[in-house]
C-alpha cells in the first residue's frame, strides 16, 4: 500500500536522459540510462553500488533474477551481469537495438533456464540463462519492441508487423499468429487465455488466445497506445498518447474512468492496492484512486517521464528524461508541504 502523500527521499544523477524503468530487488534499484550505463543504487539512501558501461544507450528495463542482471542495449547486445558487482558474465549479440525487457523462462523438463529478449533485428531470441548460448529464434516481419510474456509453457509477444505470436517455449515453434492489423509497440499483459495490448491503430484490445480472435476493442480517437496495461481484479488500466490514462472493465472493455494529464502517457501504470501510480511526459508522477480515477497526489519532476514506476515497501522509484532517478517515501509528519500538488 502507498500513503496518500509522499516526499522525495533521494535523487540520483546519471549522465543522460532515462527512459528505462527501474527494478527493485533486495533493497537495490537497477536502472539503465541513455549515458550507456546500468546503475545499481541503494534503495534507502540512493548511493551508487556499481555502474556498468555498455556499448550504447540503455532504454530497456533490467531483469534481475538469481543474482544476475539481464539487460539489452542500443548496441544490440543482451548483457548478463553479476547483481552484486556489475561484472559481466556473458553477452549475446543480436543484429538490432534492444529496447524491451528480457524475461525469464524457468528451468523445466530437463531444460535449463532461458532468457527471452526481442530485438530490432525483427526477432525474439531465446538464450541459455547460464551461458548466453542461443537456443532458438523467431523471426517476424517487424521490430520486436516490447517484452515477451511467459505462462503455461508458452511465450506471447506482439510485433511491429501487427501480429501477436504464441510460441512453444520448449521448441520455439509458432503455435499461432493473431493479426491485429497495426504495429504493436508495448509489452502484452497476459492473464490466462487473454492478452491485453494497444497498438498504433488507436485501439486497445483484449485478445482470446484460445479462439485466436479479438474479444473486445477500446478506441481513443486518433491516438495510439504505447503504454502496457496493469491488470486488476475486475479492471484494466493503461496509458494513451492522447494524454490520458484509462480504466476499463476487464470483461467488457467498457470505460470506468479516464484521467487527463498534460502530456502523452507511454509510462505503464502500476496498481498498488487502492491506487494507481504512473508518469507522464508532462513531467509529473501521479497517484490516483483505482476505483474512481480521482487524483490523490502528484509531483512535478520537470523532465518527461516515459518509463514506468517501481513500487516497493511503500516507496516509489522512477527515472526521468532530465537524467535523474527519483525515490519517494511516505511523509514523516502530518502537514509536510514539500510535495504539494501545485509544485
Amino acid at each position: 500500500m502507498l500513503d496518500d502523500r509522499l516526499r522525495i527521499a533521494w535523487t540520483f544523477k546519471t549522465g543522460d536522459s532515462i527512459k528505462s524503468s527501474p527494478v527493485i530487488v533486495d533493497g537495490v534499484v537497477y536502472i539503465g540510462s541513455d549515458d550507456g550505463h546500468v546503475y545499481a543504487i541503494g534503495m534507502t539512501r540512493g548511493e551508487k553500488r556499481w555502474a556498468f558501461n555498455a556499448g550504447g544507450a540503455i532504454e530497456a528495463p533490467p531483469l534481475v533474477v538469481g543474482g544476475r542482471v539481464y539487460v539489452g542495449a542500443e548496441d544490440g547486445y543482451l548483457y548478463c551481469l553479476d547483481a552484486s558487482s556489475g561484472k559481466v558474465h556473458w553477452k549475446y549479440r543480436t543484429e538490432g537495438r534492444i529496447v524491451g525487457s528480457a524475461n525469464l523462462v524457468a528451468a523445466a523438463k530437463g531444460q535449463p533456464a532461458s532468457i527471452l529478449v526481442g530485438s530490432y533485428d525483427n526477432s525474439l531470441h531465446c538464450v541459455d540463462a547460464g551461458s548466453g548460448a542461443p537456443r532458438w529464434k523467431i523471426t517476424t516481419q517487424g521490430y520486436v519492441n516490447g517484452a515477451a510474456a511467459v505462462d503455461n509453457g508458452k511465450a506471447v509477444f506482439g510485433g511491429c508487423d501487427g501480429i501477436i505470436y504464441v510460441i512453444a517455449l520448449d521448441s520455439g515453434e509458432v503455435i499461432s499468429r493473431i493479426n491485429v492489423g497495426d504495429p504493436i509497440a508495448g509489452t502484452v499483459a497476459l492473464d490466462d487465455r487473454y492478452v491485453y495490448i494497444g497498438h498504433y491503430g488507436n485501439r486497445f484490445l483484449r485478445v482470446d488466445l484460445d479462439k485466436s480472435r479479438i474479444d473486445w476493442t477500446f478506441e481513443d480517437g486518433n491516438f495510439p497506445f504505447f503504454s502496457s496495461a496493469a491488470i486488476g481484479v475486475d479492471r484494466v488500466v493503461f496509458g494513451s498518447r492522447g494524454r490520458r490514462v484509462y480504466c476499463v472493465g476487464r470483461g467488457d472493455g467498457k470505460i470506468r474512468w479516464s484521467f487527463t494529464t498534460r502530456g502523452r502517457v507511454d509510462s505503464s501504470p502500476v496498481i498498488c492496492g487502492d491506487k494507481v501510480a504512473f508518469g507522464s511526459e508532462d513531467g509529473r508522477l501521479y497517484l490516483v484512486k483505482i476505483e474512481t480515477g480521482e487524483q490523490v497526489w502528484s509531483y512535478q519532476i520537470g523532465g518527461a517521464i516515459t518509463g514506468s514506476p517501481a513500487v516497493s515497501a511503500g516507496r516509489i522509484v522512477i527515472g526521468a528524461e532530465d537524467g535523474n532517478v527519483y525515490a519517494f517515501a511516505p511523509t514523516k509528519r502530518a502537514g509536510y508541504a514539500e510535495d504539494d500538488d501545485d509544485r
